[in-house]
């Protein structure tokens, strides 16, 4: 059975949108000023040897802009190699392999995948996707890179309504430029307690 691991690249005020959009998005590459050799080692470690990736359409279509041609080097050549489990009503327009287009039905696809043997699942970028596996306990792990600096706009982690829940503290290491990379474990939706008079 695989495990399904959410890593997200993010502000201090939730955003994880990295590229312009519709929408006139004005920080494209906010979180290349803070890149360091140390940075790239930890976040290599988060994603492990081999995995396979669950990707929204949006963020399919932008990674296969670069990474199909990227120079071969650790992180790369495993994106390349990653199967590509893509969220798309129009899975005959994919091309960047290998890949799967995933069901209409988003929770029940997941559920299927993360019942089958192989890599474990990665979910990045894909920011409608995130509140859905969350809300559906669907994530087993979410890795975070907290960026020290504040964007007052864009795509954010969590969409609005997304329920209140628990996450346990895993872990956490800091690069030399200030980025936080912080593992927890969801647990569980937060239980109001109702206080008697």
């Amino acid at each position: 059975m695989r495990k399904l691991k959410i890593i997200e690249h993010i502000s201090l005020d939730g955003v994880i949108q990295h590229s312009a959009d519709e929408n006139g998005f004005p920080y494209s590459g906010w979180n290349t000023p803070y890149r360091t050799p140390a940075g790239r080692e930890a976040l290599l470690a988060a994603h492990t040897e081999t995995f396979d990736l669950l990707l929204g359409r949006h963020t399919y279509d932008l990674w296969s802009e670069f990474w199909p041609d990227a120079p071969s080097e650790p992180f790369a050549d495993r994106l390349k190699a990653a199967t590509k489990f893509v969220v798309t009503h129009r899975p005959e327009s994919l091309n960047w392999g290998p890949f799967e287009g995933v069901g209409p039905d988003v929770v029940e696809s997941v559920r299927r995948l993360k019942a089958q043997d192989g890599p474990d699942l990665i979910l990045s970028g894909s920011s409608t996707l995130t509140s859905t596996l969350l809300e559906n306990g669907l994530a087993d792990e979410v890795v975070l890179a907290v960026y020290p600096l504040l964007l007052g706009t864009g795509k954010r982690f969590f969409a609005e309504g997304t329920p209140a829940q628990t996450l346990d503290f895993v872990g956490s290491t800091t690069t030399p430029s200030g980025v936080q990379l912080t593992t927890y474990r969801p647990t569980g939706r937060i239980q109001s307690s109702k206080r008697g008079g």
